[in-house]
């Protein structure tokens, strides 16, 4: 029986290229998406196509509700889960915090640390031996913007990337002992639509001088750390952090 992984944010980018890797290593895939369902079906056609097993699954995890539903069809579908990536997140239009307003704010918290923190919860209640699972692995893709802060731009955003960091660590240790290992992964500068939405779509090149590998990076690149983390290989890394930021 495959193993059993649920990607959220999973129909482009890093969640895509994290399930579309996921599927070679063997995992039958849940690929969790919030408006673009086209991009969804064709992360699991290709999937299907290459022999593997997956489904898009549609739900908005800042939603306690619309969490609860996803789970509960992740259930139905696949009867188990092995693995949790918490990849979806959001990024909003570049400014200094003074012009922020707090729907913003709020917008991006609850995407980014609410939506993980429930997706979290509802895997660790069916993950953990001490409520009769088999154990797992959960991996928090987080930024490298958590050490940064990413001021004059983002700071809402590193904000809400070092809470999850923060929970990643806690987490950890929370459940260390139930069979569940939580680590996060750090990514940089990589090449995906997500700049876009802060406005700059070719952000990655004009800031690639200043990282040290002089390049930005594939989203391949950062699903290789996160599959590795949630492989038997990491089975004695927890609580802990890959950074795949060129050396930033």
């Amino acid at each position: 029986m495959r193993k059993v992984v649920l990607v959220t944010g999973g129909g482009r980018g890093i969640g895509a290229a994290t399930a579309l890797l996921a599927a070679r290593r063997g995992y039958a895939v849940a690929v969790n998406y919030l408006r673009d369902a086209g991009a969804a079906d064709e992360v699991v056609a290709r999937i299907v196509a290459d022999g593997g097993e997956a489904t898009a699954l549609q739900a908005d995890v800042a939603v306690e509700a619309q969490v609860a539903g996803l789970f509960a069809r992740l259930d139905a579908r696949f009867g188990r889960l092995d693995a949790l990536v918490n990849n979806a997140g959001v990024l909003e239009t570049q400014m200094r915090l003074e012009s922020m307003d707090a729907a913003r704010v709020r917008r991006v918290l609850d995407a980014n640390v609410v939506g993980p923190l429930l997706c979290c919860r509802e895997a660790v209640r069916r993950m953990s031996t001490r409520h009769g699972g088999q154990g797992g692995a959960i991996v928090n893709v987080s930024s490298v913007a958590a050490l940064t802060g990413s001021p004059g731009e983002y700071v809402d955003y590193a904000a809400s990337k070092g809470a999850l960091d923060t929970l990643t660590r806690g987490l950890a240790h929370e459940v260390a002992q139930e069979g569940i290992r939580v680590n996060g992964v750090r990514p940089g500068f990589i090449y995906t639509g997500m700049h876009a939405s802060g406005g700059e779509p070719g952000r990655v090149d004009r800031v690639k001088a200043f990282i040290p590998m002089r390049r930005g990076g594939q989203p391949e690149e950062v699903a290789q750390a996160i599959v590795w983390l949630l492989s038997d290989e990491a089975s004695y890394s927890t609580g802990g952090f890959i950074d795949v930021a060129g050396g930033r």
